[in-house]
């Protein structure tokens, strides 16, 4: 794969009610030069897998405003950009907005996860960009099929180029997506709306791991007083 190609490709989509973090700028919270730090994140996370070999994905539905939206990054919060610079060693990972760091409830439990985990996969979303309800752009909002369309093939030379071979799909959005790629796909709760549980139950039963690791509370759960 030629990160750099791809990642150019990703940010020249340009859709109604989209932000696509590699693109565009929020007026509110980016700082001057935001797209270019988000697409040098992804560049810097696609090549970093890419050495290690990674192919299995783990596939959520989208990027959400208070995580993906702000760091260019699937599944990732601006707190858990530290935990991507110890699973890849000698990789930086920078803010692209200013003020203070933003916590999202699912990057927090995605990480929470991936930490107990002695392989890492790969993250990355149905869609890789931010839905938003018109003249909303802090919202979220499903994509629609018109939309997903345009990202199709890029999805498709994701998979592709990595040779993926496993998909664990976080919700059943991504399940339905994740078979038409004719690869192993196997799907787990999303952690939000009361599915923290039967998340870990999920992956704890793919990977082998206890029964402690299911029941442990969040460690970040201070950070959410305000979500």
């Amino acid at each position: 794969m030629n990160t750099n190609t791809f990642v150019r490709d990703l940010s020249s989509v340009s859709l109604t009610d989209v932000f696509n973090p590699y693109s565009d700028m929020c007026s509110v919270h980016d700082k001057h030069n935001a797209a270019s730090v988000r697409r040098k994140n992804l560049r810097t996370y696609l090549d970093a897998a890419l050495v290690q070999g990674i192919d299995t994905l783990w596939m959520g539905r989208d990027l959400g405003y208070r995580g993906g939206r702000r760091t260019g990054l699937a599944l990732t919060d601006e707190y858990h950009l530290v935990d991507l610079e110890q699973v890849f060693p000698n990789t930086n990972y920078t803010r692209a907005t200013v003020g203070e760091a933003v916590a999202e409830r699912t990057a927090a439990e995605i990480w929470r996860v991936l930490r107990a985990l002695p392989i890492q996969p790969l993250l990355w979303n149905v869609f890789p960009f931010h839905p938003h309800e018109p003249a909303n752009p802090l919202s979220n909002r499903r994509f629609t099929r018109r939309e997903l369309a345009d990202v199709e093939e890029l999805n498709a030379q994701l998979i592709r180029d990595f040779g993926v071979k496993r998909i664990v799909s976080i919700g059943q959005d991504a399940a339905l997506y994740a078979k038409r790629f004719g690869v192993c796909v196997e799907t787990v709760r999303h952690p939000s709306y009361g599915g923290v549980v039967d998340f870990r139950k999920g992956i704890a039963l793919l990977y082998g791991l206890s029964a402690s690791f299911v029941d442990h509370e969040y460690e970040q759960k201070s950070l959410f007083a305000t979500n």
